[in-house]
C-alpha cells in the first residue's frame, strides 16, 4: 500500500510511522499487562540485531476532541425521516460530546539509515524497499506488546499530524480532510509547516499557539510499573504530546557498555573504602542496578538509552502557565523529573513529531 515516509536529505535517514492502538491496561488482567511488557521488552532487545534502526519514538498525541468528527460521524448517521425527538437527543449528545471526549493518537515512528543496513542499498529507491521489508517484521511483532497496529501512516497523515502540531485550530478541518479518499492530493506536506514561528527562552510562538517543551531529566529511582506514565499521557485540557525515545546499542556492544557500568560502581565502591566515605542508599541503588542489568543482558535482554520530551500547547497565552503546571505535576505523581529545554524549544517540539528527529544526533551534528 501507499505510506508516507520522512526523508532527511542531508543525513539520508528515513523516517516511517506505524499508527497503532494501545490497549487499556486499566481493564487488562495483571498477567496479560506483564506478558505485554516483556513482549516489549523483547521487541526493543530485537532492536539490537537491526544495525539499519537508528531510534525508535513512541508518540501519545492527546487533545480535546474539536467536536468536528463527532458531528459528522453522527450527521452521516442520522437520516431525514427520523423522529424529531430522536434527532434532538443525538443534537444534544453531539453539543455535550466535546466537554469530555478527546482526540488521542499514538505512533510509533522508526527511523532507518540505508547506510548501515545489510543490503546496502544504491539508491533511494532500493532504500525505502529495505525500509519496507523492515517494517513489515516491526510490526508484525508490535501486535504482542497490548497494541493493535493500524497500519503505516499516509503521507497525508504525517502532514495532518505536523500541522495540527502548528495550528491547533485546524485539528477539526485537518480530521475532515483525512476522512475524505482523495486527501493525498488535499493535504500535503508543504501544508505541514508553520506559516511563521518564533523561538522564545522557555517557549515557542508558532500558528495559532504557544508550547513548552521538557525533557526527561531523571528517570524514576524506584521499581517501574506498567501504569507508570498514565497520568503524565493521560488527555488534559490542552493539545499535548509525549514522546518516548529508544536508541538502541548493538547486541555485540550491550555488554561491553553494561561491564563497563560495573566496573565503574566497583571502581566507586573501592574509592569510598579507600577514603574512609560511607555508602549512601543512591551509590547502592546504583551498583545493584549495574549488576541486574547485566545479568539481564547475559539473558537475552537488549540495551536502550531512553529519553523523554514533553510538549503542551495551549492558544491563549493566559493558559500557558496553568498547562505548564499541569504536566509538571503529572510528571511529580509519575515520579519523573523533567527539565524544560530553556533555549531549546523548537528542537523540543520536533522531536514529538513523525519527523525523526533525535536531539542527541542533532548535537553531533552541530559540532561537526
Amino acid at each position: 500500500g501507499r505510506y508516507g515516509i520522512v526523508w532527511d536529505r542531508r543525513t539520508g535517514l528515513l523516517t516511517a510511522t506505524l499508527r497503532v492502538v494501545p490497549a487499556s491496561t486499566w481493564l487488562a488482567d495483571r498477567g496479560d499487562a506483564d506478558s505485554w511488557v516483556a513482549a516489549w521488552g523483547g521487541w526493543l532487545a530485537g532492536l539490537g540485531h537491526m544495525p539499519a534502526v537508528r531510534w525508535v519514538t513512541v508518540t501519545v498525541d492527546t487533545a480535546p476532541e474539536p467536536g468536528s468528527t463527532l458531528a459528522d460521524a453522527v450527521s452521516r448517521a442520522v437520516v431525514p425521516t427520523a423522529p424529531a425527538p430522536a434527532r434532538t437527543i443525538m443534537n444534544e449528545l453531539v453539543r455535550a460530546a466535546p466537554m469530555a471526549a478527546a482526540d488521542v493518537d499514538t505512533r510509533v515512528s522508526i527511523t532507518f539509515d540505508p547506510k548501515a543496513a545489510a543490503s546496502r542499498p544504491r539508491d533511494l529507491l532500493e532504500a525505502v524497499a529495505e525500509l519496507g521489508r523492515t517494517l513489515d517484521g516491526m510490526a508484525s511483532r508490535l501486535g504482542g506488546c497490548g497494541v493493535s497496529v493500524l497500519g503505516r501512516a499516509t503521507a497525508a497523515e504525517i502532514a495532518g499530524a505536523v500541522r495540527t502540531a502548528f495550528d491547533p485550530h485546524a485539528r477539526g478541518e485537518v480530521n475532515r480532510l483525512l476522512a475524505q479518499p482523495d486527501s493525498e492530493e488535499i493535504l500535503g506536506w508543504c501544508d505541514a509547516g508553520p506559516v511563521s514561528a518564533t523561538e522564545h527562552t522557555d517557549h515557542y510562538e508558532h500558528d495559532g499557539g504557544l508550547s513548552v517543551s521538557w525533557a526527561w531529566h531523571e528517570p524514576p529511582r524506584q521499581n517501574v510499573r506498567s501504569d507508570v506514565l498514565a497520568r503524565l499521557v493521560a488527555p488534559g485540557p490542552f493539545p499535548k504530546r509525549v514522546s518516548l525515545q529508544y536508541r538502541v546499542f548493538p547486541a555485540a556492544a550491550a555488554s561491553r557498555v553494561l561491564q563497563q557500568e560495573v566496573n565503574a560502581a566497583a571502581f566507586r565502591a573501592q574509592f569510598r573504602r579507600r577514603t574512609g566515605r560511607d555508602e549512601t542508599a543512591r551509590d547502592s541503588w546504583d551498583s545493584a542496578r549495574a549488576r541486574q542489568a547485566a545479568a539481564e543482558e547475559a539473558m537475552g535482554a537488549g540495551v536502550c538509552l531512553v529519553s523523554m520530551y514533553v510538549t503542551v500547547t495551549v492558544t491563549d497565552p493566559d493558559h500557558l502557565r496553568q498547562a505548564a503546571a499541569g504536566v509538571e505535576a503529572a510528571a511529580d505523581s509519575s515520579k519523573i523529573r523533567l527539565r524544560r529545554l530553556w533555549g531549546s524549544q523548537a528542537a523540543g517540539f520536533a522531536t514529538t513529531l513523525p519527523c525523526g528527529i533525535c536531539p542527541p544526533a542533532l548535537s553531533r551534528r552541530l559540532i561537526h
